[in-house]
């Protein structure tokens, strides 16, 4: 029981959501601060794999969201909704209840297929040069797009809503909702079994030493490309559940400002901590939303507080530990698991 104890209280804490929700005890604008809020873990976490366990930089982690935003809301406007681009659905409204996320999955998967396609010329190199090409890629992908006319270009890509309301009039309960908890749960969870595995022990390696590490055997070649495609995919999933909270996506929201959004997230947490990067995304979103009324003016004022963090708090929130480090006493009720 102690070992399932944390996904028991995940648990409870979606269904307390979840009841909260259908009574409607929350208003429209929390549910949203709450999806943002899991989005913002998947997103965070993800980088955190590469720029935190693994001590590389990448700084393009919204063009593989949008890699996800895009697919995601294609397959479901083609699949389940009647329109000029796509013509009669191909499987109805309804069917969308239990193949959403499967377009989610797939969506995970053509990003982390685009990660591959990164990392293999990236990670030949040493150095910065992971963040000058994820950089690069992130306007790449973000070009792609504008200039692709069959799906909006800069105009964007609407509909998704349909598709979310199908979900809702088929079974009335709030689909998008559970489905952001469900893969929010699996992200970290798939994470820390990652990390805590001896796959995660080589990447640790990595950081630390990488010529040690391939001295004592370590691929590190394979390892970088594995680290590097779960990332890109875990971000192409957090596209496709940000695409259909919106209903509306253009290249705009996948700029390199929602890269920075996201390495805020990791740095403010802390490198090389799952805890710290879920914490930081929950204070960052709580943030972004009270800063709301401040317009331009937040983006004066994070940026600010972010310098303040590094000037007396370089190592982030948590730095590289864990919350059953800063509290060892909860070892009692959470034991670590055996890799």
């Amino acid at each position: 029981m102690r070992q399932h104890l944390t996904l028991v209280l995940y648990g409870i804490l979606c269904l307390v959501i979840l009841f909260l929700v259908q009574g409607d005890w929350i208003n429209a604008y929390l549910q949203l601060v709450i999806m943002y809020v899991g989005i913002n873990v998947i997103l965070g976490t993800s980088l955190n794999l590469i720029n935190g366990y693994m001590g590389e930089f990448s700084c393009g982690h919204a063009g593989f969201m949008a890699v996800g935003a895009y697919v995601s809301s294609i397959l479901n406007m083609w699949w389940f909704t009647d329109g000029n681009l796509f013509g009669n659905a191909l499987f109805g409204p309804k069917a969308s209840l239990f193949l959403f996320p499967v377009t989610l999955l797939i969506a995970g998967a053509v990003a982390a297929v685009v990660g591959l396609l990164v990392a293999i010329p990236s990670f030949k190199t040493r150095g910065d040069y992971l963040a000058i090409i994820t950089l690069a890629v992130n306007y790449i992908v973000k070009s792609a797009i504008e200039n692709i006319q069959a799906i909006g270009g800069a105009r964007g890509f609407m509909g998704m809503r349909k598709v979310v309301n199908a979900m809702t009039e088929t079974v009335p309960l709030p689909w998008l909702m559970i489905w952001i908890l469900v893969f929010t749960g699996l992200t970290v969870a798939t994470l820390h079994r990652f990390v805590s595995s001896n796959y995660g022990k080589g990447i640790v390696a990595i950081r630390e030493d990488e010529i040690a590490a391939e001295i004592m055997g370590v691929n590190t070649q394979r390892m970088k490309l594995i680290a590097f495609m779960l990332s890109s995919g875990l971000a192409g999933i957090a596209g496709g559940l940000f695409a259909h909270v919106l209903g509306y996506i253009n290249p705009g929201s996948f700029t390199i400002m929602k890269s920075t959004e996201i390495m805020v997230i990791v740095y403010l947490g802390g490198m090389g901590s799952l805890s710290g990067s879920v914490m930081a995304a929950v204070l960052f979103t709580i943030l972004l939303e009270l800063m709301r009324p401040l317009q331009v003016l937040k983006w004066v004022l994070i940026p600010l507080m972010l310098i303040i963090l590094m000037l007396f708090r370089p190592e982030g929130i948590m730095g590289n530990r864990e919350i059953l480090d800063v509290f060892p006493r909860l070892r009692r009720f959470f034991p670590a698991r055996e890799a």
